[in-house]
């Protein structure tokens, strides 16, 4: 609680958080279907703490074709019990979403929800990530959802200081 002067210090499982801090750049695709067309995802991923290092703190902004879509997302803190990293998201359409992050000896992650689940991998220099998206209707049969693509848009110290990205460092190209 604020003001109680029994601030915690962050367990130590949330460090393996660290590998998602900074901006990317987000791109990716759902595809077609025999009833929908492709959808062509374009936009910005931003993970930065919350002060005190409990919470990754990750913002989504993309188009998925004409429609904007943002979120915000909680992570954390680490629940040694499930092993998992609870994660709560809230977009821009109303919808909440309850889901569990995990990472493996290997660094991959896999982020699992009732309805949906993912399969997120961290390139070894840490300048990349893919995701490969998937969906159940009966909670038993999966099917392919969406391919996810991230580049680094800054670096993980300008995310964390709260320092501000210029327009600059959105433009294609940017190293920023």
């Amino acid at each position: 609680m604020p003001g109680d002067g029994n601030a915690r210090t962050p367990r130590s499982e949330n460090r393996h958080l660290n590998a998602l801090v900074g901006r990317w750049r987000s791109q990716g695709r759902i595809p077609a279907t025999g009833i929908d067309p492709e959808i062509r995802i374009t936009g910005s991923d931003t993970y930065e703490w919350l002060a005190g290092e409990h919470f990754l703190i990750h913002r989504v902004d993309v188009r998925m074709n004409e429609e904007h879509v943002e979120v915000i997302e909680m992570i954390g803190p680490y629940d040694p019990e499930s092993r998992s990293y609870p994660m709560r998201s809230f977009d821009n359409h109303g919808n909440f979403v309850t889901m569990r992050a995990s990472v493996d000896d290997r660094g991959v992650w896999t982020f699992a929800g009732e309805t949906e689940r993912a399969t997120l991998v961290i390139a070894e220099d840490g300048e990349s990530m893919t995701a490969e998206w998937e969906r159940t209707d009966d909670g038993f049969n999966w099917q392919h959802w969406m391919d996810m693509s991230f580049g680094r848009a800054s670096s993980p110290s300008a995310v964390r200081t709260g320092e501000r990205l210029s327009a600059e460092s959105d433009r294609p190209g940017s190293t920023a």
